[in-house]
């Protein structure tokens, strides 16, 4: 079977969070479907499905039958864009000649509704408003009905097509209802205003909505169209990103965005990594340094050889996995998606009750009120502002994310985030650079043999794979240029290294390896136990059993691991390190950087099993590591955090990663999930209470109390606000700060 893929694709026709759940449940009935989930803030469906069984032409003739499209073609975000924008253009051309034509209607009902033929100049007035400038209202009715499913549309198609037919039967046959003795009244003012401020309600909502994915639009814009391609003979060449293969030499000139990803052959310069990293000063680049897609060159020129192009760019997949992030759903809006799905039924039902009542109860205006009454509650309910809470605020968040340095994988992540009370720190990469450096090397053989022993030490050391091993080759290699022949090499793992020369046998390690083969470091205990004490790590190198060196070596911690680990504590945050280094490095970088709790000799299953029972205790747990070796306590944490500059695996398995690998973001991603979170809540509190308020004023209940009956205009323009002010409080994110 195969692998089951995960894309996003746009979606167009979507007019309130019913039309996503309509085409949401849809997708998921199709086979070979894993999953779906529709965004309606953005308007793109995210799905996973099994390639070998899905049939994508299949999937767009379904969407299509219920009155929606998706689009499948490799160029469908430019293909989204244009159909957005023309579509902007129609709402917007829509809205400004049906506010035109509804205002006179409403003076003249307002003002002047017994000069002569005021019903038929309002009725030439408001035809043209709910025929042709609010003709897609009642096209998507339509086709909504011929699937037995409703939406937003369906109750402004109801509720202005009744006050629309109803004012025209009272214009023809204005004697029908008089015989009753009713004077019969006019709603063309309420149907064409409802659908004057019902379309620039939406124009609003799409102007905001397209606020809410500015990030991603920033994150596309940063890279180039061309690039200039430095030829064998050294001649520099413009062409299209599109042709850029890996192996290419690219020149950048002052000024330029990096193109693609590569290393620095020749040249030197600084460059802006802020778009990557969110760091703000420029980085230093010479040959062999590594640059990504999307950032700025400064002063310097440089050629660098392309190694990832296209889709394999960091930046590119930081734009995939935000798109895919900003599609998932937190646990919360699952819950908000079924009220949202039963919520049009139930006001059509709430509005024929409300007219049935009125009908009953209602008096000499019983006729009156039943209209007005079943025509406000299906205007001024809006499942769309319901629908608009959660996705807007996710999107806007995970964007703040993205521009900050933070890479939030999904959306549950982001709302668990704010709920941590521990987060479990890796030590190696993650609290300290993750480069150990020799900072003490002490002779303790003989000094006429240096030169030789050096070359053996630099010949064992590099059969090693060990971090702690490059670090003394680094060291050696100025001084020792040849290795040598080793015979019977053995790895020692969590120990050291073994290999004989000239029939003698070397050892390179830890205090562990030279007790296995009895050699004696009493000699130099004091010495050793000085620099474990100062978080160093100590190898010892010997001949037979005799001890010939000691080696101190350091992992600078990072400047702003103290900061970090303050910040999450004034939080009320507790941090823990957990190493597989000794106890002493351990102990002395978690004094150095204010952590009192840590565990030391710590195998992967070993953090994994104590994440675990952290969890059990009733705490929310974070794990921020960067090795091969973290990716098993990433997937136990409750919210996984990987430093970017760790490895791919761990990157994988973690929902955030940390892009520049400054701590500081950790506490920054806890501060932005719940201000995310918070912002959720506040639009979720509002679309309830505006709901729950609103409909049964629509529906009559204070008209026995106070003589008061919500006119369907007021209930337009409230149902359009609601909607506005749902994205506007979303949009208020983008300025608070995460510290």
């Amino acid at each position: 079977m195969a692998t089951p893929v995960k894309k996003t694709f746009p979606v167009t026709g979507l007019s309130c969070a019913s039309c996503a759940l309509n085409v949401e449940n849809r997708l998921r009935t199709q086979k070979g479907i894993v999953a779906a989930n529709v965004n309606y803030a953005d308007s793109t469906a995210l799905v996973e499905y099994n390639p070998s069984e899905t049939v994508l032409s299949e999937l767009k003739t379904a969407i299509q039958s219920i009155g929606y499209d998706i689009l499948l073609e490799d160029d469908s975000t430019d293909a989204q864009e244009k159909i957005q924008r023309r579509l902007s253009k129609r709402l917007k051309t829509n809205t400004i000649w049906a506010s035109i034509l509804a205002l006179p209607v409403v003076v003249i009902a307002m003002f002047f509704p017994d000069i002569p033929g005021s019903s038929w100049i309002m009725m030439a007035l408001a035809t043209p408003v709910v025929g042709w400038f609010g003709r897609s209202f009642f096209i998507n009715a339509v086709k909504q009905g011929r699937h037995g499913t409703a939406n937003m549309d369906t109750l402004v198609a109801l509720s202005t097509g009744v006050a629309y037919l109803f004012s025209l039967f009272n214009t023809f046959f204005p004697h029908a209802l008089q015989t009753q003795g009713q004077h019969p009244p006019i709603y063309f003012e309420a149907a064409s205003v409802v659908i004057a401020f019902i379309l620039l309600g939406r124009m609003l909502e799409e102007r905001a909505k397209s606020s809410t994915s500015s990030a991603i639009k920033k994150l596309m814009g940063l890279q180039p169209k061309t690039v200039n391609i430095v030829d064998k003979n050294g001649n520099a060449k413009e062409i299209p990103i599109a042709m850029v293969k890996a192996g290419d030499r690219v020149l950048v000139k002052p000024g330029d965005k990096i193109a693609v990803d590569g290393e620095v052959d020749s040249g030197s310069s600084f460059v802006d990594e802020s778009s990557i990293t969110g760091e703000p000063l420029p980085v230093e680049k010479m040959q062999g340094d590594h640059v990504y897609a999307g950032t700025i060159n400064q002063k310097g020129s440089f050629v660098f050889v392309a190694q990832k192009v296209g889709a394999e760019t960091m930046l590119s997949q930081i734009i995939h996995m935000v798109r895919q992030a900003q599609g998932s759903k937190p646990p919360v809006q699952k819950k908000v998606d079924k009220i949202a799905g039963i919520f049009v039924p139930v006001v059509m039902a709430v509005s024929v009750i409300s007219f049935i009542t009125w009908m009953i109860v209602g008096g000499d205006n019983s006729l009156t009120h039943a209209l007005l009454t079943m025509v406000s509650v299906l205007v001024i309910a809006c499942p769309c502002a319901l629908g608009l809470a959660t996705p807007t605020a996710i999107m806007v968040g995970m964007g703040k994310g993205a521009e900050n340095g933070i890479l939030i994988k999904d959306a549950q992540s982001l709302e668990t985030a704010h709920k941590v009370d521990v987060v479990v720190f890796d030590k190696t990469g993650t609290i300290t650079e993750g480069k150990p450096e020799v900072t003490d090397f002490a002779w303790t053989g003989t000094a006429s043999e240096k030169h030789k022993l050096s070359d053996v030490l630099f010949t064992i050391e590099s059969l090693s794979g060990h971090p702690l091993a490059e670090a003394v080759t680094g060291f050696l290699q100025k001084k020792s240029t040849s290795g040598l022949s080793m015979e019977n090499f053995e790895n020692h793992p969590g120990k050291g290294v073994v290999a004989e020369y000239q029939n003698e046998k070397y050892l390179a390690g830890n205090e562990k390896l030279m007790a296995d083969y009895n050699v004696d470091t009493e000699a130099v205990r004091t010495r050793i136990e000085t620099w474990q004490n100062e978080a160093k790590s100590v190898i010892c190198f010997a001949r037979n059993t005799e001890l010939l060196a000691i080696i101190g070596i350091a992992d600078k911690i990072k400047e702003t691991s103290a900061v970090a680990i303050h910040e999450l504590q004034k939080n009320g945050i507790e941090a823990i390190l957990l190493t597989g280094d000794n106890a002493h490095t351990a102990g002395a970088v978690a004094g150095m950087v204010g952590i009192e709790n840590f565990k030391a000799d710590m195998f992967p299953a070993d953090k994994a099993a104590y994440i675990e029972a952290l969890q059990k205790q009733g705490k929310t747990v974070a794990m921020a590591g960067d090795g091969i070796n973290d990716s098993q306590a990433l997937a136990q944490a409750d919210v996984s955090i990987a430093m970017g500059k760790g490895s791919d695996i761990a990157m994988d398995v973690a929902s955030m990663t940390i892009i520049s690998s400054d701590l500081r973001l950790v506490a920054k991603a806890m501060r932005l999930s719940k201000q995310t979170v918070n912002t959720i809540n506040q639009n979720l509190f509002w679309a309830f209470v505006y709901n729950v308020i609103g409909i049964p004023v629509a529906a009559g209940v204070l008209y026995p109390i106070w003589g008061f009956m919500l006119n369907p205009m007021i209930a337009g323009a409230a149902m359009a606000l609601s909607s506005v002010s749902v994205v506007s409080n979303s949009l208020r994110l983008k300025t608070r700060r995460m510290m």
